[in-house]
């Protein structure tokens, strides 16, 4: 790709002779905006965008600020020879003679037939469209002469500028939040920070507050399950006698408007039922799970009390999204060097539509020697597109992919490296037997050292049969995205099956693969070894795995939710000048929802990054403990190394005397 690839065919446009406006050290340095003969042939900006519009495209300095045709600029080039010499520089260069006929100058496309009132947008001369009254209008006028001796409405030219003034439009609501932006960034950061802040809170306070947290929210769940109980047995009661109300849903059938199944009593004691079961699920499992309840919440508490001894790790995030930064930008270059290796190819440009070599293929330099000159007069061999016919042109999908690949296989292996690296630290904390006195000295450090020395293999394995079923995932998406308009519902159903069935594959090697990583972070063996004990292991704790997923994913949602809720609360008063103390802070803005906006998602990914950290704590620390109970038993030969809260809730032996 870097040795084919030119990215200037994306940052400059290209005219008809393939060259690049406003490239620096040649004759169009000054010249970077791409012109267009005739606008009319052009059947929509993609067309423009992709220059493929079958017409004559020029580099110039600046688009045409006036109506003119050729006609009228020649029958006065004598005595207005400022109008001549304005309209010349939109024709070809080096063209100066205005004795040439008209019919040979349209012919040989020397001048375009008319120009137009204009404006560069993505680099080319669009119309200047407006609309005025409700009328579509360029520079306030509805018609113009199309130089060829007829007056056209502006309204001809809106197949060929179709949704430019949405694009337009557009461009001025992003040049505004732009502005919004660079007025508000510093209010943006502190919006940041005090989410920041509020995570780090919400992660020490986890210690605390964890089991009251998560103990109210069952209850709470309980108490609103018994009110909807009570709720359908009054409604079930009050329709007894009314007229209607015992008939049941068989006898009404289906009914578009649900408020007539509401007047039924069957209803009522259907809802009740399934409460009555739903709340009588609920209480079975905390009688059954409570003492793994306990557990769950002791290893998120011991969670909060890790990261309090190894604060380092919060902001080991910050090294993962310096990684896949990296690795997206080296993505994105090779993508744009790739789609930029084509060779350009011209083609043949015939005013006649019925030339027999129209759109074909063509050379410029042996062109003016073919006999197509004389069987198309006017003809011309222009730049079309950049492409290729080559073996290495006709792969270049194939390469996307495998370049696709391996931002797939880098992305997964930085965030791999980082799992690992949280996990080592988080186990040398587990393992220490007098916390935190024997925890190491750099606990991340060393544990990151020891990743990238010896476990590299093992994250870049683990990565790549990752990466496969994401390939393949992204291949069923594009294959569904070609088919969409098929009308074979056989291999619809197939694509969505399989898009099903791989998205699961995924969903299951992401949790093996995080638990495999936990695994060589603590013994060190190698990836399949690793994922076969941790997953045995969890088999044989399938119910505690269950329940600390759940506690843990509801707690940390809750965590999300507030901080990014609290912050989007504060900034909303803050934004609308709701606040008085800082009413004369905030800055005027066009959109105030943009910061807004900026500072919730913020928030959120703030918050989001510090508890991956902390998910990633409390994994660690199950396994660990899992380890813990079966290979050791409490003794003074095989202690527990687990904290004293932990073994409390087991209430097996007691733990033996730490040595000091």
């Amino acid at each position: 790709a870097w040795v084919h690839g030119d990215p200037r065919k994306v940052i400059y446009p290209t005219d008809s002779y393939g060259q690049f406006c406003g490239q620096k050290e040649t004759l169009n340095e000054n010249k970077t905006i791409l012109f267009y003969f005739n606008i009319l042939k052009c059947a929509s900006p993609v067309v423009l965008i992709n220059l493929q519009c079958p017409t004559t495209q020029l580099c110039v300095s600046k688009c045409p600020d006036r109506f003119a045709t050729y006609i009228d600029v020649q029958a006065s080039y004598r005595y207005r020879p400022d109008q001549w010499n304005y309209f010349r520089q939109f024709c070809k260069p080096g063209f100066n003679n205005p004795r040439k006929s008209v019919a040979q100058v349209l012919r040989d496309e020397d001048c375009p037939s008319m120009i137009i009132p204009s404006r560069p947008f993505l680099k080319r001369c669009f119309p200047d469209f407006s609309t005025k009254n409700g009328v579509l209008t360029v520079a306030n006028q509805t018609t113009f002469k199309d130089g060829r001796g007829k007056t056209r409405n502006v309204t001809d030219l809106r197949e060929a500028a179709n949704g430019i003034n949405n694009v337009l439009d557009a461009r001025s609501v992003g040049v505004k939040i732009f502005e919004d932006y660079a007025i508000s960034w510093y209010w943006i950061l502190i919006g940041l920070f005090i989410a920041m802040m509020l995570s780090l809170l919400f992660l020490v306070l986890l210690r605390f507050t964890a089991g009251v947290l998560f103990w109210i929210f069952i209850f709470g769940v309980i108490g609103i399950i018994g009110y909807g109980i009570w709720h359908c047995y009054w409604e079930y009661d009050h329709l007894k006698g009314i007229p209607g109300s015992d008939l049941t849903v068989y006898d009404i059938g289906f009914q578009t408007d649900f408020k007539v199944y509401l007047q039924l009593r069957q209803t009522w004691l259907a809802f009740m039922i399934i409460l009555c079961g739903v709340e009588v699920i609920i209480i079975l499992m905390l009688i059954f799970l409570r003492n793994r309840i306990r557990i769950a919440i002791a290893l998120l508490k011991e969670g909060s009390r890790a990261i309090g001894y190894i604060m380092s790790t919060l902001f080991y995030p910050i090294v993962t999204f310096i990684l896949i930064a990296i690795c997206i930008s080296y993505w994105a270059v090779t993508a744009v060097f790739l789609a930029t290796s084509g060779e350009p190819v011209y083609k043949v440009m015939a005013n006649q539509t019925l030339c027999k070599y129209a759109n074909l293929t063509c050379d410029p330099e042996t062109f003016n020697t073919t006999n197509v000159t004389k069987l198309c007069p006017g003809a011309q061999c222009t730049f079309a597109f950049y492409g290729g016919e080559s073996l290495y042109h006709k792969y270049i999908f194939i390469f996307q992919l495998a370049n696709a690949f391996v931002f797939l296989w880098l992305v997964n292996f930085a965030i791999a490296l980082g799992q690992c690296t949280l996990a080592g630290a988080f186990a040398s904390y587990y393992w220490a037997y007098r916390k935190p006195a024997d925890i190491p000295l750099w606990p991340l450090f060393s544990s990151f050292g020891r990743a990238i020395r010896y476990h590299t293999g093992s994250l870049a394995f683990g990565a790549l049969i990752l990466a496969i079923v994401q390939l393949i995932r992204v291949i069923l998406e594009y294959l569904d995205h070609k088919l969409k308009g098929t009308q074979n519902s056989f291999t619809r159903f197939l694509l969505c099956c399989l898009k099903c069935c791989f998205w699961c594959l995924e969903k299951f090697l992401k949790f093996i693969n995080r638990n495999a990583y936990i695994m060589i972070a603590v013994y060190g063996k190698n990836f399949c070894t690793s994922a076969r004990e941790a997953f045995f292991l969890l088999m044989r704790n399938v119910v505690r795995v269950a329940v600390l997923d759940k506690v843990t994913d509801f707690l940390l949602f809750l965590g999300k939710i507030l901080v990014a809720g609290g912050v989007g609360v504060l900034a909303f008063f803050f934004f609308t000048q709701r606040i008085p103390v800082f009413a004369q802070e905030v800055p005027m803005l066009n959109y105030y929802w943009v910061p807004l906006l900026t500072v919730i998602i913020g928030s959120y990914l703030v918050a989001h990054g510090f508890f991956s950290v902390y998910a990633m704590c409390v994994d660690t620390l199950f396994l660990c403990f899992c380890e813990d109970l079966e290979r050791n038993d409490g003794s003074t030969a095989k202690p527990y190394f687990m904290s004293a809260s932990l073994h409390r809730i087991l209430g097996k032996k007691k733990l033996s005397p730490k040595k000091a």
